[in-house]
């Protein structure tokens, strides 16, 4: 189940290997979203983290839930699960091999070096919370009243285009016929008189 409030993220799961690396782009999504790209990496490496702790230590079962919230100054991310024994660091017993992007616990060394603080707690009998924080950058965001206005051109009217006269208005104002351009004149009739001769 997902919930997207404002400002709070919620995504309850099974911390499987298949799972844990969908949870992390739903994080990364959610950072977007938010226009909190700079903590991406840091979010989706710690989150990883967790979820693999739980998935190789959590008893009785790998349900969990990761929750995010986001306030003025900092990001928030915890994991819940089921099983009520803290988490103790132990980086000596990590796989060696792992890669930044591993399923595989690291130790809550590699959420301390990424977080700007994180701990533990009990989450009543039966479960705990493991969070990390990481600072909130400020987003500037333009004043809508010094955002730059789009200028709007002038539309082009149309225009009468001038007719020009093939025949100078002289001769127009003197009665002479006026042919429009473009249009051939009629040949001129020419008159054939029957019975006269030439001679």
């Amino acid at each position: 189940m997902i919930s997207h409030p404002s400002r709070h993220c919620t995504v309850e799961l099974q911390a499987l290997p298949s799972r844990i690396g969908q949870v992390r782009r739903i994080v990364s999504a959610q950072l977007r979203y938010w226009h909190m790209d700079a903590l991406i990496d840091r979010a989706a490496l710690g989150v990883t983290e967790l979820l693999s702790n739980v998935h190789r230590h959590a008893r009785p079962d790998k349900s969990c839930t990761v929750e995010l919230e986001l306030a003025p100054d900092r990001l928030t991310v915890s994991v819940r699960d089921n099983d009520p024994r803290l988490p103790v660091p132990a980086d000596a017993m990590d796989p060696p091999d792992a890669g930044p992007l591993a399923t595989c616990g690291r130790g809550l060394a590699m959420v301390a070096a990424v977080s700007e603080s994180w701990g533990a707690r009990p989450d009543g009998e039966n479960g705990k919370v493991v969070w990390f924080t990481l600072p909130a950058p400020t987003v500037v965001r333009p004043h809508p009243a010094s955002a730059p206005r789009r200028r709007t051109e002038p539309r082009p009217t149309a225009r009468a285009t001038p007719v020009r006269s093939a025949v100078p208005l002289a001769a127009v104002a003197q009665g002479a016929a006026v042919t429009p351009v473009g249009i051939a004149a009629p040949a001129p009739a020419v008159a054939h008189a029957s019975g006269l001769s030439g001679t």
